[in-house]
């Protein structure tokens, strides 16, 4: 991105779009992109010798994942208290591929918990997406973006599950930065200091991060106040045979102004899950208590009814150690040594929706939402129970209502995640969770969707979320009211834009019943449709939004202007958050110098990245501008091999919330 557009202030911005002869609804304001002080701090790392050339060569892609809420009464539509500087922006950086998402409470929302191996992946890939190149996609996760195709053992990859699980013996880089506006942020993770005397009595000697040398990988999910939130992995660590651990998988995490805290499970009695049990922080309000933080929290073991499904392949890792069966059964009785130990780092956990209050002393209350279910479901040992809050709203009364998903018994046959909201009584010693109506997993004959989530509450205990469809069916967005029939999914309230078959993504709703969130723009024919950032007015209308419309946001960003123009150097591909004045936060594509023309699949004939952008709506009464239809030639795009661009999409669409 040039210079002189990074380096343009919010207010010369929005000046500069106001003043084109056809304003569009939203202007766009960039956040971070690579020449941002937090990536440049990842790009400058040090990474593994045999992939440092390709960590050299191939770009940071970029993701949002939520905006800072704004005052009660702020409106930018109408210009009332529009603080647009002060809506700081959270998103994350990366460097090759995950693997499997840190944003996920369980590795791509799946129960089974089996994706730890090359072949998994593959099948994960070929039940659940569809894909026609799901043997590369899964290469991509296992060895990193930028493999060396036939040698795939040779390191050169970015990222990846197997560098994750090689860490023992071959140390690890960091390839996932957390960053609140463009600036990198650490957790208590990052220091020795931050893990329990459990934890180092159970064999931990020292940390293995340093200031240039991170090994955590983080995600940021927003921020509150002075108040940041998000889940970490653990450090890699050494112990006392100088190999080397991760204390947990990961864990929810605060920043406040004064101190970094880590969040412990908040369970009693079990000295493994204390230990190596993970947490989630998914999102956070604030109350008259302090800040109520919601997300997951491991509540039992869930990994030694079937040993086979859970553990790695010797020879795809590749570090010369042989994995036994006996001492992955001991971890969970002998937590005492469990970082001794290379089999106990693939332990896995039943998961329950949790919450954390944070005071001014640090955390002041925290529990699970319980269930009566046990960890593994008793007709199906390959099932665990699953629950997670994902997002939270304080309704009017001043009682929270959290939204996420829980483990339903589906016909007392087997376990399945189907998306749930959770109410509590006002000191929070108590909480009721109710599945959302019109989202049955298995209504007839055929089993409908995977899994079902609410990814989005507001004040008015309005939810949406998404229901993930079972095998060749489309993921799809719902909206639901709380008390008021059954759920409804947007390709019925707008068949339009969310045309058959459509994948689409309900990302989160704010106070006004504006939604925001991604959808297909073309089928899928086998391979990964490509997405654009969508938003619908649930409520009522803001500016020229009417209710009950839906619009995509590259054609409310469209000022019908110059190739070169702002707007046109520009497609917005997820919409992640959006407070109550109407900013969204949103991931995009960024062309230097402008898209060859104005729709909504153009090519790039420059230096296409992928950047992070917040969309302010303008004090105008726009008419709303749709981009020109697209040619019918193949879409291109700079660099769009299935390399960074085109197989980073596959698994970053909509990062926050991994579908």
């Amino acid at each position: 991105m040039p210079n002189k557009i990074l380096k343009l202030s919010t207010l010369a911005i929005l000046i500069a779009g106001a003043s084109q002869a056809n304003a569009a609804v939203y202007t766009i304001v960039p956040v971070a992109n690579d020449d941002s002080a937090g990536v440049k701090q990842l790009a400058n790392q040090d990474y593994f010798a045999e992939a440092q050339a390709n960590a050299n060569s191939t770009p940071i892609t970029l993701s949002s994942t939520g905006i800072k809420q704004s005052a009660v009464d702020a409106n930018c539509f109408t210009d009332t208290n529009c603080t647009v500087d002060d809506y700081t922006v959270t998103s994350v950086a990366k460097r090759g591929s995950e693997g499997t998402p840190i944003a996920d409470t369980t590795p791509y929302n799946q129960n089974r918990q089996d994706i730890t191996t090359l072949s998994q992946l593959d099948n994960y890939c070929s039940n659940n997406l569809g894909y026609g190149i799901c043997d590369i996609w899964a290469k991509n996760q296992y060895f990193g973006d930028e493999y060396t195709d036939g040698n795939e053992q040779d390191g050169q990859g970015l990222g990846g599950l197997q560098k994750k699980q090689a860490a023992w013996t071959k140390g690890y880089y960091s390839n996932i930065v957390a960053l609140v506006n463009d600036q990198r942020i650490a957790t208590k993770a990052d220091e020795f200091s931050g893990y329990t005397e459990q934890q180092k009595k159970a064999g931990l000697v020292s940390i293995d991060s340093t200031d240039d040398h991170f090994t955590t990988d983080a995600i940021v999910n927003g921020v509150v106040d002075n108040y940041n939130f998000g889940t970490t992995s653990s450090a890699l660590l050494t112990n006392k045979a100088s190999t080397h651990p991760r204390a947990f998988e990961k864990r929810g995490f605060v920043n406040t102004n004064t101190e970094a805290l880590t969040l412990l499970p908040p369970v009693s009695g079990d000295a493994f899950v204390k230990t190596m049990g993970q947490t989630t922080a998914n999102d956070a309000i604030k109350t008259a208590d302090g800040l109520l933080v919601v997300g997951s929290s491991s509540f039992a073991e869930s990994y030694t009814h079937d040993i086979d499904r859970h553990k790695p392949n010797n020879d795809d890792v590749n570090i010369g150690i042989n994995f036994d069966d006996n001492t992955y059964r001991a971890c969970a009785t002998n937590p005492t040594d469990v970082y001794n130990h290379w089999e106990c780092q693939f332990s896995t956990f039943a998961n329950e929706a949790a919450f954390w209050l944070v005071g001014n002393g640090g955390i002041t209350k925290s529990g699970v939402i319980g269930s009566n279910l046990a960890a593994v479901n008793p007709d199906d040992e390959h099932l665990s129970f699953q629950a997670s809050a994902q997002a939270v709203a304080l309704k009017s009364d001043g009682t929270p209502i959290a939204v996420g998903y829980s483990t339903a018994d589906v016909r007392d046959d087997f376990y399945a995640m189907q998306a749930a909201y959770f109410t509590a009584s006002a000191d929070l010693t108590s909480w009721k969770r109710t599945l959302i109506p019109g989202l049955d997993i298995k209504p007839g004959d055929d089993r409908d969707f995977t899994y079902t989530m609410a990814n989005g509450v507001n004040s008015g205990s309005v939810i949406v979320g998404d229901a993930k469809g079972n095998g060749e069916k489309p993921q799809r967005a719902f909206i639901y009211q709380v008390g008021q029939g059954n759920a409804k999914f947007f390709d019925q309230l707008a068949p339009s834009l969310f045309f058959k078959d459509s994948n689409s993504n309900a990302a989160a709703i704010n106070n006004n019943g504006q939604v925001v969130g991604w959808v297909d723009i073309e089928a899928s024919n086998g391979a990964e449709a490509r997405h654009r950032a969508f938003t619908y007015i649930n409520g009522t209308a803001q500016g020229p939004l009417t209710t009950g419309g839906a619009w995509m946001l590259d054609d409310l960003t469209n000022d019908g202007g110059a190739a070169n123009s702002i707007a046109n150097s520009y497609r917005i591909m997820n919409a992640t958050g959006i407070n109550d004045a109407g900013v969204i936060s949103a991931t995009a594509f960024y062309c230097a110098g402008g898209y060859e023309n104005l729709s909504k699949l153009a090519s790039c004939n420059g230096n296409e990245q992928q950047v992070v952008v917040k969309l302010v709506p303008k004090n105008t009464d726009a008419v709303i501008q749709p981009r020109a239809k697209d040619e019918d030639e193949p879409y291109k795009r700079s660099g769009g091999s299935l390399g960074i661009l085109a197989l980073t999409a596959l698994g970053f669409i909509g990062f926050r919330r991994r579908k």
